[in-house]
């Protein structure tokens, strides 16, 4: 049994067979669906269908994102079983690859990261806010192409749960992915969603609606 269910998704926006585009929305750990859905009001998602999943008690994985991968298992393989259900549900909706968007914060921007990286293709974007790729610093991943992904990386230089060094090697490998990695890096103490984060989300999701 699978400890995330994707019926628990919430749904916003257009109903997928209406929709121009996809954005997938995953919450950081604590927080729930509707906290993330709640950044589609910054943005210019009128059009778009919106998949927000929920995290089995408010958590995609129990441990830090940085320890060993099989100290978050079984709870990972399922949070990115999950995003992979939503994935493969757009496309069968006929959405194409290009007008599908990953975005999480903090726990959930790992998970979009991390999903990212080992179901690679040409996604419309990915973007991971207070964010880094999951598990301990130098271990083995496989080669991987991301197609010129749009791939957002960011987070504050003294993030109290990122520790910066993840974030700078996560960008190494994503930029050797073939990702058309964006990487912002904030002062300060701040664990947050920052407005440069939204404006880059916002240009991407312009794109689409121009047909980019």
């Amino acid at each position: 049994m699978s400890i995330h269910d994707v019926s628990h998704t919430l749904r916003r926006g257009k109903a997928l067979a209406d929709a121009t585009g996809v954005l997938i929305l995953i919450h950081g750990r604590g927080a729930d669906a509707h906290d993330i859905a709640g950044v589609a009001d910054y943005l210019p998602a009128q059009d778009l269908a919106i998949l927000a999943p929920q995290a089995t008690q408010f958590t995609w994985y129990p441990q830090r994102f940085f320890v060993p991968l099989e100290e978050n298992e079984p709870w990972l393989s399922s949070g990115l079983a999950l995003v992979d259900q939503l994935v493969n549900e757009a496309r069968a909706a006929g959405i194409p690859d290009e007008r599908i968007g990953i975005a999480g914060f903090s726990q959930g921007g790992c998970l979009a990261l991390e999903y990212a990286h080992r179901n690679p293709r040409r996604y419309g974007l990915v973007a991971g806010m207070s964010s880094a790729l999951i598990g301990p610093q130098g271990i083995a991943r496989k080669p991987t192409d991301l197609l010129q992904t749009p791939v957002l990386l960011a987070c504050a230089d003294h993030d109290p749960h990122i520790p910066l060094p993840f974030v700078e090697e996560s960008a190494g490998i994503l930029s050797r992915s073939n990702a058309a990695l964006t990487k912002q890096i904030f002062r300060g103490y701040d664990h947050t969603v920052f407005p440069e984060e939204i404006a880059w989300l916002s240009e991407r999701i312009s794109g689409w609606n121009k047909g980019a």
